[in-house]
């Protein structure tokens, strides 16, 4: 274990000297861990350097194993220029997924590719004061179990639900590291970076940079999960508004005497159709004598009642149809006040919940008909994930490239 403010080896390599070059090179490899292949001519002007030191920097970093060449581009008329892309496993990210019953650890390269198993496990959040320990322990044992050096590991991305402020590195809501922040806790105890985010900021960038939303500029991604959260991408940025809490989309109230909300609030959407309240319809039902394919699982078990009746739906089940139509119209309803305020280019359902999207697309559709002025529903593309479920671990690795270079780069300021 490293101690406090100790740095990873890629880090420690750095001369004064070389701390310039260094930040050069990591600009590069963060730009083709996004953009797959580039030329020289086009990392030169994209990050108004002269060729000559691009080329430079770019066969360095072949000879230290991070780039390689693939081939050369299409023919235009000209000179085809040879591209230059990302070694997928010249290192590695440490993704860890967190809901509020389950946690999900996946080691992947470069290209987002696994290159372990998964481990899934339990581990409740709330009033839960060993919850951080046992993340800890797990996460130390997946390195461990994984057999990859941690000098090949460029930091651990994390992302979880709460009132999360991402540059201090603090959950305000779950996962009390006492005196540090999350962030430097979960160094000290790895030995490794550590950066911490909401998850559907996570599942928001997952999106806008490997997933359905590449490359558009307004666009709002709705978690899907045990509650709803949402991820605002406004002018091709992810929007964290004042604080950093922006797109409590969950907590908009539907109704005055609604079911109570953990916010404490009534008639929440998180409390009216949350795939916790899916789960819990459904058990009512089935103790009720619904017919259904569904078996009877207690409360205690929800997270396996919310896989089974998603199944269930997929395979025509009418009773949990009929559950995730009554969900869909109460997001469709909210999500007409989204469209009123931000007028976004593209809706985007993303999360665990994708997995039934397309069963909720006719209520989201009808409740958007009655509720949203035709005008401003029109402009609005409504989509459905492909990266789904994977899509917060995917966002957990890009947390850790988006700040690759940023170490280095403090070094060049305070130089």
């Amino acid at each position: 274990m490293l101690e406090a403010g100790d740095k990873p080896s890629f880090y420690m390599e750095i001369k004064p000297k070389s701390v310039k070059s260094t930040h050069l090179k990591n600009m590069i490899i963060k730009c083709l861990y996004f953009d797959k292949a580039m030329s020289c001519a086009e990392l030169s002007e994209l990050f108004d350097k002269s060729i000559p030191s691009i080329a430079k920097a770019v066969n360095e970093l072949i000879e230290e194993g991070f780039v390689i060449e693939q081939g050369y581009a299409p023919s235009s008329g000209g000179r085809r220029p040879l591209m230059y892309a990302i070694n997928a496993s010249a290192m590695y990210i440490l993704s860890i997924a967190m809901d509020q019953l389950s946690t999900r650890i996946q080691l992947v390269d470069l290209l987002n590719h696994p290159v372990a198993d998964m481990e899934m496990f339990d581990l409740k959040l709330l009033h839960n004061e060993q919850a951080l320990d046992l993340l800890v322990e797990k996460i130390n044992e997946y390195l461990a179990n994984s057999g990859i050096a941690k000098e090949k590991i460029a930091g651990i991305g994390l992302g979880m639900p709460g009132f999360i402020n991402p540059i201090k590195g603090i959950n305000y809501t779950y996962l009390d590291a006492g005196d540090k922040t999350l962030n430097q806790y979960l160094s000290d105890e790895t030995g490794l970076p550590a950066y911490i985010d909401n998850d559907s900021s996570l599942i928001a960038l997952a999106e806008q940079k490997f997933g359905i939303a590449k490359s558009q500029k307004e666009v709002m991604v709705i978690n899907l999960g045990w509650g709803i959260g949402l991820g605002m991408i406004v002018n091709g940025e992810i929007f964290r508004g004042r604080n950093g809490f922006a797109g409590e989309f969950s907590h908009i109230p539907l109704s005055e005497d609604g079911a109570l909300c953990t916010c404490g609030k009534r008639g929440c959407l998180e409390a009216e159709a949350s795939m916790l309240v899916v789960s819990k319809r459904a058990i009512e039902g089935i103790q009720q004598g619904r017919v259904t394919s569904l078996k009877e699982i207690d409360e205690a078990h929800s997270k396996q009642m919310g896989d089974a009746i998603m199944d269930a739906a997929l395979n025509g089940d009418q009773f949990a149809i009929e559950l995730f139509s009554d969900a869909g119209y109460k997001i469709g309803k909210a999500l007409a006040i989204l469209i009123h305020i931000m007028n976004p280019q593209a809706i985007v359902l993303s999360g665990h919940g994708a997995k039934v999207g397309k069963i909720l697309l006719a209520p989201i559709q009808q409740a958007l008909h009655k509720y949203c002025i035709p005008r401003l529903s029109r402009g609005t593309e409504l989509l459905i994930s492909e990266l789904g479920f994977d899509a917060e671990l995917i966002g957990a690795a890009v947390l850790v490239m988006e700040n690759f270079d940023k170490e280095v780069k403090s070094q060049v300021v305070a130089g």
